[in-house]
């Protein structure tokens, strides 16, 4: 379609700029469906060249090496998805562990760990159990990885007893220290 085409019938120009606007968005969306489709012709078109040479080193091998060529890949699937499933069981384990570390008090899980037979446990029948004993083994040897039950007997500062102000606590603080009284400049 024509500017001048639609101009030479006698519309006029506003409607001609609206109908000229409306077919080249139009032009534009199937420029975009053409262009998604040449894509996709192009990854089909790789594919089926990547399936041909696969299927071409096939063609070649005797049955019995085709057989043994699937065993293997099966083998190595199996290996993948046991070394997956053995990772996941560590992830699970040392999440139980951090949490368990945590819930005792733990103030660093890589020290508790470095305290602990991460190897035993692991193999452990009854693991929650045996985390519990071998964390309280250690907080028993190694109290100061965890953090203190008692309260804290020695307070430093004021604690809400005496009825002096700033002055007198300054003055306190300045005998303790052995320094002379300030003397008063008023």
């Amino acid at each position: 379609m024509k500017r001048k085409d639609l101009e030479g019938l006698g519309i006029e120009k506003e409607a001609v700029d609206k109908i000229m606007d409306w077919n080249g968005q139009d032009i534009e969306a199937e420029k975009a469906k053409t262009t998604a489709a040449e894509g996709e012709r192009d990854n089909y078109k790789s594919q089926l060249e990547t399936a041909t040479a696969e299927l071409d080193k096939l063609k070649d091998m005797k049955p019995e090496e085709m057989q043994a060529t699937i065993q293997k890949l099966q083998g190595d699937l199996k290996a993948k998805d046991e070394e997956y499933a053995k990772k996941e069981a560590d992830r699970m384990f040392t999440d139980t562990l951090k949490e368990a570390i945590k819930a005792a008090g733990g103030r660093n899980e890589k020290a508790v760990m470095a305290l602990l037979d991460v190897e035993t446990l692991k193999e452990s029948k009854d693991q929650t159990e045996d985390i519990k004993k071998a964390l309280e083994t250690a907080k028993e040897s190694d109290a100061y990885l965890f953090g203190a039950d008692e309260p804290i007997k020695n307070p430093i500062g004021p604690t809400g007893g005496g009825t002096g102000g700033s002055d007198s606590m300054m003055a306190a603080m300045r005998a303790a220290a052995g320094l002379p009284p300030v003397e008063d400049k008023k």
